[in-house]
């Protein structure tokens, strides 16, 4: 394992020696919050992916598909197909608002208020939560490879995201996460793919060794791919850890372009991943846990040194999504959050040094957390629920109709977050009804509430539409209080 671990070693030195390369290019609080939005195609097709495919599209969509066959890939295609949507339709539109976070786009379009900070304090708990599982789930990894106790991994691991991510802001969370885009496509695609499925006698060895149902699309069943659909797909559509994304391009063009061409990448990092799980069914059909099914086809059939590089792989998945969340939760507590308190010291170096600040704390507290509990599935559950019914309906109205209101948006967040509370009560955290009630609730309610109410003040709506059009180019939307 020398090897191996040597090639983690410089994997890690290198993403450290980018993260400071990165600080020297922040300078302004655009720059560290959306890398002062000058990402051309390549780089944001590779940040975009490289934060979408975290450690359950990686070792998740293999043990999905040791479980299930091809249809194992209907998770990590639900965020793909998400990301294609989310660039076919709303790119362009985001990218002209210039904006920061979400609630800054509805504080623009409802005139502020409460539904805006609602919006905030949900969005918040939902980035934090991503970071904790990602922390915990890297940590989990540090400590298998090294033999350390979970403290130790975990604050290992930890603290190498959080170093680079603190240096240079979004600028060293793009170049690290080039780097790792670059090591999960050779790792995982060029390199363990093709030996999965040279272990198992191609296509024809895998027909003769496992059951049809293992190469039927839907076996998973319908009602999981529909849940996949709306907690993900949806979930990828109004996250603040992929609009942050977005905001980054150079240009609506960039961002359409780029998107699609992420999007496409996830479709195939799907396929990959049921690919290899189901290679490692036919090879150790008695595995008590699937989740282990990733590292037991990599210690396998992998050489040294090759081995060291898809382990890095796995790092790379995980620690992308680890930063840019830690980077999103970051950039709503200082805009949504303290902002609307009178806390936020300003846009210049004041306000850059705040965002480092207000990024170390949350490191932390994420890595402490991280310590503290061994299993964030349930909360991570109630936080995309929340996120999807709670926010969508009204994030959507924003976009798309223009009688919506800024009590309908309230109202929908009120109902649709107590709908999908009341769901996961009665019917269990794990259970699909809850994103479905939310989401009807929500619907609703915003619609009903909209319609009974004045609509949007004029003078709201121009400033709505000048910045839809590109007419005004200003860089911050001051909270509402």
């Amino acid at each position: 394992m020398f090897v191996d671990y040597l090639v983690i070693a410089l994997y890690i030195a290198g993403l450290l020696g980018i993260g400071w390369a990165g600080m020297r290019m922040a300078r302004t609080r655009s720059d560290y919050l959306v890398a002062g939005r000058r990402l051309g195609t390549f780089l944001y097709s590779g940040t975009m992916s490289a934060v979408v495919l975290g450690g359950a599209s990686t070792v998740g969509g293999v043990a999905l598909g040791y479980e299930s066959g091809i249809s194992g890939a209907w998770l990590v295609g639900t965020i793909g197909l998400g990301i294609l949507v989310l660039h076919a339709v709303f790119a362009r539109r985001l990218v002209r608002l210039r904006l920061y976070t979400v609630s800054e786009m509805l504080d623009l379009r409802y005139g502020g208020g409460a539904s805006s900070a609602v919006s905030g304090v949900v969005m918040w708990a939902y980035t934090l939560m991503l970071t904790v599982t990602s922390v915990l789930a890297f940590g989990k990894v540090f400590t298998a490879l090294f033999d350390l106790p979970g403290i130790a991994g975990i604050a290992l691991g930890g603290g190498i995201v959080l170093l680079y991510t603190v240096l240079g802001g979004m600028w060293s969370v793009t170049l690290t996460d080039m780097a790792q885009f670059v090591v999960m496509t050779i790792g995982f695609l060029l390199v363990l793919l093709p030996f999965a499925l040279t272990a198992a006698g191609g296509f024809d060895g895998l027909t003769a060794r496992l059951d049809p149902s293992y190469f039927q699309v839907d076996a998973i069943g319908w009602d999981t791919i529909v849940t996949y659909v709306l907690i993900y797909g949806f979930g990828l559509l109004i996250g603040q850890d992929i609009w942050q994304r977005v905001f980054t391009a150079r240009s609506p063009k960039v961002a359409t372009a780029g998107g699609i061409g992420s999007g496409l990448y996830c479709l195939i990092y799907a396929v990959a991943g049921a690919l290899i799980g189901t290679v490692a069914k036919t090879r150790y059909p008695d595995l008590a846990n699937a989740d282990d099914a990733f590292t037991r086809i990599v210690e396998d059939l992998l050489p040294a040194g090759l081995r060291g590089l898809v382990l890095a792989a796995a790092l790379s998945a995980l620690m992308s999504t680890a930063s840019g969340t830690l980077i999103a939760c970051s950039t709503v507590s200082t805009t949504d959050i303290l902002a609307r308190l009178g806390l936020r010291k300003g846009s210049g170096e004041s306000g850059l040094r705040a965002n480092r600040v207000t990024t170390v704390v949350l490191g932390v507290a994420a890595i402490a957390v991280s310590m503290l509990i061994s299993d964030v599935v349930a909360a991570l559950t109630v936080a995309y629920n929340l996120l999807v019914g709670g926010l969508l309906v009204a994030i959507l109205g924003a976009l798309f109709w223009r009688r919506g209101t800024k009590a309908g948006a309230l109202a929908s967040m009120a109902v649709g977050s107590v709908a999908v509370i009341g769901s996961m009560i009665g019917y269990g955290l794990e259970a699909n009804e809850p994103i479905y009630f939310g989401l009807g609730a929500a619907l609703v309610s915003y619609v009903v509430v909209s319609l009974a109410t004045p609509p949007t003040p004029q003078p709201v709506l121009a400033a709505w539409d000048a910045r839809l059009s590109g007419t005004d180019t200003t860089d911050d939307v001051p909270a509402a209080v």
